[in-house]
């Protein structure tokens, strides 16, 4: 069986069996993870489908995510969303609940509903860090991946000032090759001309595939967005027929904050055995 096809099985499934127990035992022989004991088999297989069963390739991304936690602890140790929620009530973010055509988990960001002033770039990033480890742990996510949807209306100056070299590596890591998520799309709206430099930090670090799956839509977005999605899935503001964006967004923080407890066992113990049902 090729990759995608053991990527479908179910997670009890005796197939998966030995690639699971493999990759177990290539971790805890790295000398980086040395000071983890164990490593659950849902955790284990969420990099599995990541890298559709490549044993060296989901280890590689393992070492990786975990380095990445290491080094980034202004981000990864706090995954609070009662930290966040004045942020989360400007409707900033959500997850919405249709999923694509492909299964694909569609996310939505308004950039216009975060103020620099009020909420560092390191915060909002770690809004997308709290959704992406909820929704990884999902099956039909792991498999399916996910599509982003950034709003730039309302960008300005002050957003670019926020987003350093430093920064910009962070995000590109996330997006390439330090997290356990496929990123199937990332699809830009509203985007001013002068969102170009930061996005120009950003792109040197993508991988060619990630950079080939970046559409930038413009002003005039409701038409093309819906070549990339049925009207169904997204919402009216963005020229769907789905719930509105207000209400969305809102189901959605309901939905991080009732995750609290969950989300910071991840943060204090990101390879243990976590459980989350697919009907996020």
């Amino acid at each position: 069986m090729n990759g995608p096809q053991l990527s479908d099985l179910p997670d009890e499934s005796e197939l998966l069996g030995p690639y699971v127990s493999s990759l177990r035992r290539r971790a805890l022989q790295a000398g980086e993870l040395s000071a983890v004991r164990t490593f659950s088999d849902g955790f284990l297989m969420k990099f599995l489908r990541a890298r559709d069963f490549d044993v060296e390739l989901s280890l590689k991304l393992l070492l990786n995510y975990q380095r990445w936690r290491r080094e980034s602890p202004e981000i990864s140790t706090c995954l609070s969303p009662s930290s966040v929620l004045g942020l989360l009530n400007t409707s900033y973010h959500t997850t919405l609940p249709q999923r694509d055509h492909t299964g694909s988990r569609v996310l939505i960001y308004r950039i216009a509903q975060w103020n620099p002033k009020d909420w560092s770039a390191f915060q909002v990033f770690r809004v997308s860090l709290m959704t992406s480890e909820i929704i990884s742990m999902e099956t039909e996510t792991q498999r399916r991946g996910l599509k982003a949807i950034f709003d730039l209306q309302g960008w300005t100056l002050g957003h670019a000032l926020q987003i350093t070299p430093s920064l910009a590596r962070k995000i590109s890591s996330v997006l390439s090759d330090s997290f356990p998520l496929k990123v199937r799309g990332i699809h830009l709206v509203n985007e001013p001309m002068f969102f170009r430099p930061v996005f120009s930090m950003i792109r040197p670090f993508l991988p060619d595939k990630i950079k080939q799956r970046i559409h930038m839509h413009g002003a005039d977005f409701q038409e093309t967005l819906s070549d990339f999605f049925s009207p169904h899935v997204l919402p009216p503001e963005y020229g769907g027929e789905g719930p509105e964006i207000e209400q969305v967004c809102q189901d959605w923080t309901k939905q991080l904050l009732q995750s609290e407890n969950l989300l910071q066992q991840i943060a204090d113990h990101p390879t243990g055995d976590i459980a989350v049902t697919d009907g996020l």
